[in-house]
């Protein structure tokens, strides 16, 4: 059974029209005070108090200092605390030279907190155009004054746009590989549009490591390592030039002598220059 107040009684006697207009009024007084709260919200979101005022730059800021970072970034900063963009504040922040990412947070009621990550250059990339880009650790090309490294022993690398994290990948894994020739660290590391690797070592000699995946590249070369001792061993002369991609061995260059050389066998007679 079910008990009906005299109020419900009454309202349920009501006119269909005469409940519709109640029931309208109702919703009208509720988007009135929503739009009330919201105009509310709206002016004080305007209100001086809120206007940014302070920028608070934490991280990894060795390369910039928190006023050139501020400079740069702050004439691309629109709004107040509630109303400006982070992802926009984000990319302003990241737009700075040697700055990789960037983390900003409001702190209330009118600051920024920025939270900074710079790139660290691990190798040089030769662009198209001609000026050296740099590599950061994670592979990844930048741009920035290349006269603000420190490192004069940055490896070049020069490949296809896309393939710069494989090949400082490569090359930190090969470097070590060849450096035991005695001829000094790679150079640059050249991968051509074919797949095809070339190492230029710091003494000079130049080394064709031909195609292939990383582990087919390492053994390669591994296996070049130790075994061209017999050659410039027996003749005394420094490696010129290598050419590994020979399938039952390598064919190698000396400073005045030239010859073929089976991976696994004895030397065979060289033919001088």
């Amino acid at each position: 059974m079910v008990m009906l107040t005299a109020t419900n009684r009454f309202a349920h006697t009501l006119p269909p029209d005469v409940r519709l207009m109640n029931a309208t009024a109702r919703a009208v007084l509720v988007l009135a005070g929503v739009v009330l709260c919201a105009a509310a919200a709206a002016w004080m979101a305007r209100l001086p108090m809120f206007a940014l005022r302070a920028i608070q730059v934490d991280g990894d800021i060795a390369r910039n200092s928190t006023s050139t970072i501020r400079a740069n970034a702050a004439p691309r900063l629109a709004g107040n605390f509630f109303s400006i963009d982070l992802q926009k504040a984000r990319g302003a922040f990241e737009s700075v030279p040697w700055v990789r990412h960037a983390v900003v947070r409001r702190v209330w009621p009118n600051r920024l907190s920025v939270q900074l990550e710079e790139h660290r250059p691990a190798a040089l990339w030769a662009a198209d155009d001609g000026n050296d880009k740099l590599v950061n650790s994670f592979g990844e090309v930048f741009e920035a004054n290349t006269g603000d490294v420190e490192d004069d022993a940055l490896p070049r690398l020069a490949g296809p746009e896309t393939s710069s994290a494989r090949m400082l990948a490569v090359y930190r894994q090969l470097n070590p590989v060849l450096a035991r020739l005695d001829a000094g660290d790679i150079e640059q590391l050249r991968l051509s549009g074919r797949g095809s690797w070339r190492a230029e070592m710091e003494g000079g000699a130049v080394i064709e490591l031909g195609r292939g995946n990383d582990e087919e590249l390492l053994a390669r070369a591994d296996r070049f390592v130790r075994t061209v001792a017999q050659v410039t061993g027996q003749y005394q002369r420094p490696l010129e030039y290598a050419d590994l991609r020979h399938t039952d061995g390598y064919a190698v260059r000396l400073k005045g002598v030239t010859t073929q050389w089976p991976a696994t066998s004895a030397a065979k007679p060289a033919r001088k220059r």
